[in-house]
């Protein structure tokens, strides 16, 4: 049986400031990491499930896609077919335990918390991006994050007051999803061995750099060393 974590901390969370936390997120000292959420979670709070649950299947019949509005503003930035042909190119024998990939939706609640992909059971779930295929920050990212952004064809962009944009194209974006987000995710469902999550996100960031970067040629391509990369919240 496979061991499920905490959904907290299979979240990619990210900290992208937007027009609903732009404000809040400007009085912080230091800016919160994309890859990271750096606030305690409250205890006596009741659990709100981040998502839909779907129960896994036993009789393995394919994976389905399923796919909610972005939300306004937003937009998916990857189809189903582009998804399905993307993990059609790996063994089938990482797909087997797949029941859902899911184009979820970005709600005003998710918009404090945004993130790009998550791993819950055996579900994927991919975010939308603004339509503008621009994001916002509030200071300097890290510099994991930045270089990651930046090997996929993100541009990143200084501004004036200190404040920082993330411009992508729909090519890199969907680079970056297909080959990255998706195949992360892939790699935690498949991670049986590792309960630590560090350890989990060591393996899940091995797997995107094999299954995704290196499959799709881009080892032929400069790529800065770079430290384990925190993507979810650690309850």
């Amino acid at each position: 049986m496979r061991r499920e974590m905490n959904p907290k901390q299979q979240t990619r969370h990210t900290r992208r400031t937007n027009s609903v936390v732009r404000e809040r997120n400007s009085r912080r000292q230091r800016p919160q990491s994309r890859r990271a959420l750096n606030g305690q979670s409250n205890a006596i709070e009741p659990f709100s499930p981040p998502e839909t649950w779907y129960e896994p299947t036993s009789a393995q019949k394919g994976y389905r896609v399923i796919i909610k509005p972005p939300g306004e503003g937003y937009r998916h930035v990857v189809t189903p077919d582009e998804v399905r042909g993307r993990l059609a190119e790996l063994p089938t024998h990482f797909v087997k335990d797949l029941d859902i990939v899911q184009l979820s939706s970005m709600t005003r609640k998710k918009q404090s918390f945004p993130c790009y992909g998550m791993q819950w059971g055996t579900t994927l779930y991919l975010y939308p991006l603004e339509e503008s295929l621009t994001e916002y920050f509030c200071g300097p990212p890290p510099t994991a994050f930045f270089n990651e952004a930046k090997m996929y064809g993100g541009k990143w962009h200084e501004g004036s007051c200190g404040e920082w944009t993330l411009e992508w194209t729909g090519d890199s974006i969907r680079d970056f999803y297909l080959n990255n987000i998706l195949i992360h995710e892939l790699g935690h469902l498949l991670d049986e061995r590792n309960s630590n999550y560090t350890d989990r996100e060591r393996y899940a960031e091995w797997f995107a750099t094999e299954f995704g970067y290196r499959w799709t040629g881009g080892i032929d391509r400069r790529r800065p060393d770079r430290d384990i990369i925190r993507r979810h919240h650690k309850a």
